[in-house]
């Protein structure tokens, strides 16, 4: 869809926007400031770093280049990347991974990540690719001698069809959360416009693939505890995340669910903790319109003990949006904190 009739169809959606899409957008919300003192921008990476994971030795793979309906982009023309931090270094640098022959990159738009670390120690990344905006999730093999992207298989499935996120369960098994029932652009925004919750969670596996959840608004984020009992759903438009139960079948119940007063989108796991670190939009109005002279601000929470009856749910950084735009993930290693955005920069912290 050309960039004209995208705007139209904003202008459509907004001029005739009611009072629940506006709570859902959290629109009338301005951010606190809450500042870290020893923070950079990472350079090389310009043009977003939508979703990041971290291995258990420090290296961290960052999804950058997404071209998602209705957002803006810094590089429309540019392929995505997958970058690699090694956090264990002195002053970390981004430096892109290199991916094997083969594998169409001209059209690589990777979204969601996710790593899985094999019996063998064979590290495997799953990436969520919107090739010519259609939903695959690629496999790939991580060679760490050489730091390159081996790609092993593109999966397609009639039930993958809106993928925003997913966390590996075994070397090509993984849970994906659909964060649309349509595909369609005009018909994603009639869908958030009329706050239909037909957003779903599949499990897949070569065996088996079937949904496992269902009734969001937009199911986003998603992570796995450190024991692997329980998987975590970021709800974006109902500014939650919810506590679901995996039993032996792979199937999930309801275990409760937190309600925020922001807009929630990757989750990540300190697996020594078991806190959820997310990356949040303040006001999701702000992201969709994106006006440079009020740009989407940035918002990092942590929650600890969320099985809890009243989990600590801590801002540990927030701001306007002068410094970084649309933070969509926020994830920790050994005292340092990346953040990371749907399409501006990312920011490295030690905390």
């Amino acid at each position: 869809m050309i960039n004209g009739e995208v705007q139209a169809h904003r202008e459509w959606l907004w001029a005739g926007v009611g009072g629940c899409l506006l709570n859902r957008l959290n629109a009338t919300r301005e951010v606190d400031p809450v500042a870290l003192p020893n923070c950079r921008l990472i350079k090389g990476i310009e043009a977003g770093s939508e979703d990041i994971d971290i291995l258990p030795n420090g290296l961290a793979f960052i999804s950058s280049g997404l071209k998602y309906p209705g957002l803006k982009s810094f590089a429309p023309d540019k392929p995505g990347e997958i970058f690699l931090m090694d956090l264990n270094e002195k002053k970390p640098k981004a430096s892109e991974l290199r991916i094997s022959r083969g594998f169409d990159l001209g059209s690589f738009n990777p979204h969601g990540i996710s790593t899985y670390i094999d019996k063998d120690d064979t590290v495997y990344l799953f990436v969520v690719n919107h090739p010519h905006q259609k939903s695959t999730v690629e496999l790939f093999k991580f060679m760490e001698e050489d730091n390159s992207l081996v790609h092993l298989k593109t999966i397609r499935h009639d039930l993958l069809t809106s993928v925003n996120d997913v966390v590996a369960v075994g070397p090509d098994s993984f849970y994906a959360t659909n964060d649309h029932y349509f595909s369609d652009f005009i018909l994603m925004f009639l869908e958030m416009y009329l706050g239909l919750t037909w957003s779903n969670v599949v499990y897949y596996s070569p065996k088996e693939v079937k949904e496992v959840a269902s009734g969001f608004y937009s199911a986003n984020g998603i992570n796995i505890s450190p024991d692997k009992k329980y998987i975590y759903i970021a709800d974006i438009f109902d500014h939650n995340v919810h506590v679901m139960e995996k039993h032996a079948d792979w199937n999930l119940t309801h275990v409760k669910t937190l309600q925020l007063d922001t807009l929630a989108d990757n989750l990540s796991v300190d697996p020594d903790t078991g806190d959820i670190w997310t990356g949040c939009h303040p006001n999701g109005m702000k992201l969709f319109y994106n006006d440079p002279d009020n740009p989407p601000a940035s918002e990092v929470l942590r929650i600890q003990n969320i099985l809890a009856e009243k989990p600590t749910v801590t801002r540990v950084y927030a701001e306007n949006g002068s410094v970084l735009q649309g933070t969509s993930v926020a994830t920790v290693y050994n005292r340092k904190l990346l953040i990371g955005t749907v399409f501006h920069r990312a920011l490295y912290c030690e905390l």
